[in-house]
């Protein structure tokens, strides 16, 4: 019912509804469903082959930038959801950990740990006390330290497919969390699968060097070939690659 759970609804007067993917569980495994939304608002129909929006992204400056958004295609889902490289045809939700969560949000009742008021909900059972659970950085939050900011970054945008068993391991460049080898972060790491994703650089990092360095090039491309990641991203955000260079150039 609406405002059952406070803090969590959308405001349908203010919001246009393009996709709802699922995920479903069904004897085999999951499934990935693709939805589309039709202009009147009323109902969501299954597009297995995905499809296509001419939008405008608007900047905090109230500046509009044209882009196409897409909805991925039933395939497409693999390219993220494969939780294991060596399990053919096998995928399941990317989910949150502890450390994405153990923050402070404000929700309509007030300031509360996510943690506490996900598992009050039902939503979370097992879940570590906050007191003993990770803590990711705030990404933007410049009061804390710039490396822990940038990492935390990386691991939620990037960390479930480059690390050692997701899609992106042949890559060699892991990111979640748990790593602390430069090299695996790409410190001074020659691309090992890029093709024409390195943008004629040589190293995933350059320390000091942002503009030599393949990752934030990657990050910052809108061309399919070169884009990281491949899909589900047709703009660049800004905010994201100038504290990935800040990083770097640190």
């Amino acid at each position: 019912e609406p405002g059952e759970y406070v803090g969590q609804g959308l405001d349908l007067n203010r919001v246009r509804l393009i996709e709802t993917r699922l995920l479903v569980r069904r004897k085999d495994g999951w499934i990935a469903l693709p939805y589309v939304w039709n202009a009147e608002q009323t109902d969501a129909e299954l597009e297995r082959a995905g499809d296509e929006f001419a939008l405008k992204l608007q900047d905090a400056d109230g500046k509009q930038v044209d882009f196409t958004y897409v909805v991925p295609n039933v395939n497409q889902c693999a390219g993220c959801h494969a939780p294991d490289n060596k399990r053919v045809n096998d995928i399941e939700p990317i989910v949150l950990k502890a450390r994405h969560l153990n923050r402070d949000h404000q929700y309509d009742a007030g300031l509360e740990n996510q943690l506490q008021h996900l598992a009050a909900l039902g939503y979370l059972t097992g879940a570590p006390a906050p007191a003993q659970a990770p803590r990711n950085a705030v990404w933007n939050d410049e009061k804390q330290p710039l490396e822990a900011r940038a990492r935390a970054y990386l691991d939620i945008n990037c960390g479930h497919c480059h690390n050692g068993k997701g899609p992106a391991n042949t890559s060699g460049l892991w990111l979640d969390a748990a790593v602390r080898e430069n090299m695996r972060l790409g410190v001074c790491k020659p691309p090992v699968a890029a093709g024409q994703g390195t943008g004629d650089h040589i190293f995933d990092i350059v320390p000091g060097k942002p503009g030599e360095s393949i990752l934030p090039y990657r990050l910052g491309s809108t061309d399919p070939g070169a884009q990281m990641p491949e899909l589900g991203r047709n703009t660049q955000h800004a905010e994201g690659l100038a504290l990935i260079n800040a990083w770097i150039a640190a």
